[in-house]
């Protein structure tokens, strides 16, 4: 089935070809989803892909053009140039004024960071709002990493969230605050927690590890996704909203979800905008483990 945006989803029969399948049989193939309807399931990504079709299509061809074997800087500078050229297109301006005005609360100690021993265990600390991805917290969270980054010493990273979320993605109050789509571009790729993520993972393996609950969303689940090694809550709810904001995922997603569960049922995540429990994370391998908390 063609969609808007150039999107082509194939029913039934797993395709390469195609951005993803969809079937109502259970499969293990990578390329398809299991649906409870296909018809509802369709009809859903028409409207959606009509509503968004060029965040769809860039989408599309973002994963499309990702080599999963390459190092993730490239795939990095890849996502963050079509998220930028989406910031400045209509679909995220429409949603920027239907949105309205909004001011990102400040609240104190955005993330927090002790050492245990050679273990640098790191929690985010934005409660009130589901621990919310802000600027500030992206800062503080780069500065607590870089103690591991410097000191070979630590040997363990733990990435967890208090409250009730782990992390539900970036905070909407801020969106729209960039002052260009250059300016926003230089500032994802040049202070990246994804490619300290990537090195610490890179470095530690399993030793790099997320403890995920409650609301893992946009950026929370695409930074858990780079760790070596994911526990989710059983009660844990992850995907990938972005579309309805006119953009694709922007904190390294593309790369580090694909890595994990393959191109097709990342581009379904985005696409549907549908979220995910635990045991189906577990089933694609986009966590590792689940544990009670």
């Amino acid at each position: 089935m063609e969609l808007p945006g150039g999107i082509r989803v194939a029913v039934e029969n797993p395709s390469d070809a195609a951005t993803f399948t969809v079937t109502e049989s259970s499969t293990e193939d990578r390329r398809a989803v299991t649906v409870d309807s296909v018809e509802q399931t369709l009809a859903t990504l028409a409207q959606r892909c009509e509503r968004w079709p060029q965040a769809a299509a860039v989408c599309d061809d973002v994963l499309r053009s990702l080599d999963v074997a390459a190092p993730a800087f490239g795939g990095l500078i890849t996502e963050s140039l079509a998220y930028s050229t989406l910031q400045a297109g209509p679909e995220f301006a429409r949603w920027l004024t239907e949105r309205g005005p909004a001011t990102v609360p400040l609240l104190p100690d955005p993330v927090q960071a002790e050492r245990d021993g050679n273990t640098l265990r790191v929690r985010f600390n934005r409660p009130q709002r589901h621990n919310a991805f802000s600027t500030d917290a992206r800062a503080a969270l780069l500065e607590a990493l870089e103690v591991a980054r410097l000191d070979s010493s630590v040997d363990e990273v733990v990435l967890s969230g208090n409250g009730r979320s782990f992390c539900s993605g970036g905070d909407l109050a801020e969106f729209g605050s960039f002052d260009d789509p250059a300016s926003a571009h230089l500032a994802r790729t040049r202070h990246s927690p994804a490619l300290v993520f990537d090195e610490l993972t890179a470095r530690l393996g399993r030793r790099c590890r997320a403890r995920v609950h409650g609301q893992v969303l946009g950026s929370g689940l695409e930074m858990a996704a780079f760790f070596g090694w994911v526990s989710a809550d059983a009660q844990a709810t992850l995907g990938l909203p972005e579309l309805a904001l006119g953009l694709i995922p922007g904190a390294g997603g593309t790369v580090s979800i694909t890595r994990r569960i393959g191109r097709w049922r990342t581009a379904y995540l985005v696409l549907s905008g549908r979220t995910i429990d635990a045991a189906t994370a577990l089933d694609w391998g986009l966590v590792d483990e689940i544990v009670s908390r």
